[in-house]
């Protein structure tokens, strides 16, 4: 049981886990702390240097010697990327085509948490347990959130331009190319210099990203709150619906790696990262995307619930995987 829980809390289900729920339930019981201002600052303001600062030392722990090594196993890179990128993207669009409204922004948040890349963290933790591609998993989830900067506004681009028309493309990649592109850059630079050091500090500074996904997540939420965005909204059912959802891109990223007869190792890498999305992408790149709070917090729901079932269940199947092996 023990054992059990520890990987569990290494998978993401651990204190910050149970931190999402409580800023949430924080936010629902005192909407207006989401406009307090510190020292002069705005939660805004605070979450804008601590996304940057978080995607530095992101940059600094990228390794080039991993992202040369990685280049060699193309063709199952290629796979991992497209399903994250286009096969998860576009089936959500045939979803949209034939279910969808354009007035539900629970539908604008499912889009979008298609779009995102995937998760590095849980992903590779969850491949490493199932006894997958390692190497891979750390190769595949390191690239997608560098490429996930530029493919998601261009896939959200697409859908809000065509249903809201006031969406600026460039304005809005260019704003991410400032936040979060160019201080990974300086930070993949200065690796050979501060590597050491962020692995010394790696417990301090993973606090701190977590720290700013809070606030991220208390703002939106508090706004969204605040104005009754949720009212009359089926969260259950939505729950529901993200639950078949993940569930149904496991199913496509099993028999998508059996039809290409990879190995198992490297078809339990792709059942991982081609499945699970991004919280801290998706809570940093939304706030740029969705610069409306009120909307923001609606259309970080899906995300959220997507996150949480990803963890539990992605969990509990990298546990059944590894004991086959035993």
């Amino acid at each position: 049981m023990a054992a059990i829980k520890d990987r569990l809390a290494k998978a993401g289900i651990n204190s910050f886990f149970f931190l999402l729920l409580l800023t949430i339930c924080l936010a629902y019981l005192f909407p207006e702390w989401g406009q307090t201002k510190a020292a002069g600052l705005s939660l805004d303001d605070l979450t804008y240097y601590g996304v940057s600062l978080i995607f530095f030392f992101y940059g600094v722990k990228i390794s080039p010697a991993t992202l040369k090594t990685g280049l060699s196993n193309w063709k199952l890179h290629l796979l991992i990327q497209s399903t994250t990128f286009l096969i998860f993207p576009l089936i959500i669009l045939a979803l949209y085509a034939v279910f969808g409204n354009q007035q539900n922004l629970f539908w604008l948040g499912t889009f979008y948490l298609a779009a995102l890349p995937s998760t590095v963290s849980s992903s590779v933790v969850m491949v490493s347990i199932a006894g997958g591609n390692l190497p891979a998993a750390i190769f595949n989830a390191s690239i997608s959130s560098i490429i996930g900067i530029l493919i998601t506004p261009l896939w959200m681009g697409l859908l809000l331009s065509s249903s809201q028309g006031e969406f600026e493309l460039l304005s809005t990649v260019w704003k991410l190319v400032q936040q979060i592109f160019i201080p990974v850059l300086i930070g993949f630079w200065m690796h050979r210099w501060l590597s050491t050091w962020v692995q010394r500090y790696s417990k301090v500074l993973k606090s701190f990203d977590q720290a700013v996904i809070l606030l991220i997540v208390f703002s939106a939420f508090s706004e969204s709150f605040g104005a009754d965005m949720f009212a009359g909204q089926n969260i259950l059912g939505l729950g529901l619906l993200m639950l078949l959802l993940f569930v149904f891109m496991l199913a496509v990223m099993y028999f998508i790696g059996k039809g290409l007869r990879f190995g198992r190792a490297d078809r339990i890498t792709v059942l991982f990262c081609g499945s699970k999305k991004s919280l801290v992408q998706g809570a940093v790149m939304g706030k740029i995307l969705f610069p409306d709070p009120l909307v923001f917090g609606v259309v970080l729901l899906p995300l959220m619930l997507y996150h949480t079932l990803q963890l539990i269940l992605g969990a509990a199947l990298a546990e059944k995987l590894a004991a086959e092996t035993k």
